[in-house]
Formats: structure tokens, sequence, C-alpha cells
């Protein structure tokens, strides 16, 4: 009778030892968790660049009968108002997807494949990755010499490497920079996804002529184009192209990069890879489970 308890309890304790290993629940899928439950739907708010070339990529934006573009982004979607705070919410939501500049793309956070290929440089140049958008400034016809100095050096051999140092593309550059030696103040409204590169390049203008001073203010594109053509500030900054109703405003567009949208998921998210189709369909409410997705 000894023998027969003392076999029971060791069965018993072998019963729960392999519960202990593998009776979460969890399933695993490399180390990672395995997406499940509810989709957390995170995007930018109205005004943003980033969110205007988004949904248009995308095609979450479309016409409806009246001809009219009409974005689609489920309404059950939660509204971050700058690059920043959309990669921290992500990065503290393991069920969260949203989308940032790639150029500001750290590892709190995962970029996903799209239709097979890796959110970089090299295929968004290759045309691999078609999900990018154009970095913009916009100025009116009066800019002062010192902001047109400034614009000189962004487009030049020196301007452009700071682009590309910092993670995002090149369209070209206009040769050699010379420092001017002047002086006075520019100021810089719009993207903030523009903002951490037009930040690099203050560094490196200012380091050639110390007796400039340059103000970034960072919020949206909208704002920048609306703050330039109403004269509060020299340059806008918009993650996006001009729209014609701010060309009608006299405003002059000038591209100053090209940068990807990186779609962005949980670092414990085991899903590395989508399609667009399956991000329209859930940006726009058609997908709400992340069990939905193959």
């Amino acid at each position: 009778m000894k023998k027969f308890f003392a076999l029971a309890l060791t069965m018993a304790v072998a019963v729960s030892a392999l519960t202990g290993c593998g009776g979460s629940g969890e399933e695993t899928t490399g180390g990672d968790t395995a997406a499940s439950g509810s989709i957390s739907v995170v995007s930018r708010e109205d005004g943003s660049g980033t969110r205007g070339a988004f949904i248009e990529l995308f095609g979450i934006e479309a016409e409806n009968e009246a001809g009219e573009k009409v974005d689609y982004t489920t309404q059950t979607a939660e509204i971050t108002n700058s690059t920043a705070v959309m990669m921290t919410t992500v990065a503290g939501n393991k069920n969260a997807i949203g989308y940032i500049s790639l150029g500001s793309l750290d590892d709190s956070v995962k970029a996903l494949k799209i239709d097979g290929a890796d959110a970089t440089v090299e295929n968004i140049k290759s045309g691999t990755y078609k999900v990018s958008r154009p970095f913009n400034i916009a100025t009116k016809a009066d800019l002062s010499d010192v902001a047109s100095d400034f614009i000189t050096f962004i487009l030049s051999d020196e301007g452009q490497a700071v682009v590309e140092e910092n993670g995002y593309i090149s369209e070209g550059s206009a040769g050699t920079y010379t420092a001017s030696g002047m002086s006075g103040k520019i100021v810089i409204a719009g993207s903030s996804s523009v903002t951490p590169v037009m930040e690099k390049l203050k560094e490196a203008y200012i380091a050639l002529n110390p007796d400039v001073t340059i103000e970034v203010q960072q919020n949206d594109s909208t704002t920048g184009m609306t703050s330039v053509a109403e004269g509060g500030c020299d340059i806008g900054m918009a993650s996006r192209e001009v729209k014609d109703s701010e060309l009608e405003k006299g405003l002059q567009p000038t591209t100053i990069a090209l940068d990807g949208i990186a779609v962005i998921v949980n670092q414990e998210n085991s899903i590395s890879d989508m399609t667009s189709e399956t991000v329209k369909s859930i940006f726009t409410g058609e997908i709400t489970d992340w069990s939905e997705i193959a």
C-alpha cells in the first residue's frame, strides 16, 4: 500500500510539472508571444502628414458617392498626437498596431514586412518597399535672406549628407555649401516626423553659421502649412505632399528628403509580415482580432 501511494504522489508531481511548463494556454512562436485577442488600432491625429500619407498609400482614404475623399480609419482607433507618443503607445500594448516615420524607428517596437518587403532605406530606393512619402518644406515669396541660405544648405551636398546619415533618403543635392556668415533668426514649424531630421540640419548649419538662431516648433503638417501661409513662421514642414488648397495660398514647396512609413507592432507580437490589404482591413475596422490574421 505504501508503494502505491508513493507511486501516485510521483505521478501527481510529474503532471504538475508538465502543467507548469506548458499549461498557460498561450501559444508561442520562436520565443515570441503569439498574437491573440482584440487588435488595438493606433492612429495619428487629423492634420498629421504621416496619417495623410498612410491612409492614401493603403487605400484607407477613398472617394464616397459624392466624389469626396473620406478617411475610413476605424472610429475605435486610439489617436496619438506625435511620433514619440505613437511609439510609446505601441511599445506598451502587446495587441497594438500603428505607424511611424521609418527614420524614427528604434528597437522599442517592431516594423512589419509589407507584402514580403522589409521596411528599409535600401528597399525604398529599389522600389521593393512601396510605403514611402516625401518630406517637404514650404515658404512664401518674401523669404528672408538667412532662411533662404538655410534652405540652400539643406539642399547642398553637406545638408543631404545629414539627411542620409539620419536614415532618410536623399533625392540628389545642389552642390557644395559655403558658410555665409549671416546672422538672424529662422522660425520653422510643422510635422513631428520631419522635426528630428530638421533638428539635425539645424545643428549642422549653426556649426557653420554660429550667429544664426533657428527655432523648430513641432506640431503637425497642416499646422506648419497654415503657420507659414499666415506669416507665423519662415518655413513650414510637411511629411506629405503640399495640398492644392495650400498652394493657392502662395506656398512654394521644396522636397528635402524621401521617407518610408513603417507599420509597427509590439515587440512581443509574433507576426512579422503583413499584406497591404490586411493593413487596410485592420485600420478600417474590417479585421478586429489577431486570430483573423493567418
